[in-house]
């Protein structure tokens, strides 16, 4: 009985602390979108794209206040990517180990 008693408070350990393990191996990328003056630039598409990825890119759109976040990235390095919107800014490519 005792050997029972503890194999059901071992299991039960285990599964308490599942969400806990399973959430730790996602991360996230964050950042702001601004032009060359400074400004944020709100409605931007930001994809990060890795092997690591099932679907091989994640797309976000930055928010009115130009900051976007890509959450629930697996382990893996990254590249972040957004294009031009305006004339005078570069699309820029960055990359990012998460």
């Amino acid at each position: 009985m005792r050997t029972f008693a503890r194999i059901l408070g071992a299991a039960a350990l285990c599964l308490t602390l599942w969400p806990a393990v399973a959430s730790a191996q996602t991360s996230g990328i964050a950042g702001t979108i601004k032009d060359p003056s400074g400004a944020v630039l709100p409605g931007v598409t930001v994809e990060a794209a890795s092997p690591v990825l099932i679907e091989k890119t994640r797309t976000v759109v930055t928010d009115g206040s130009g900051k976007y976040n890509i959450t629930e990235l697996r382990t893996g390095t990254y590249t972040v990517t957004y294009p031009a919107r305006l004339q005078h800014c570069e699309a820029r490519e960055r990359g990012a180990d998460v």
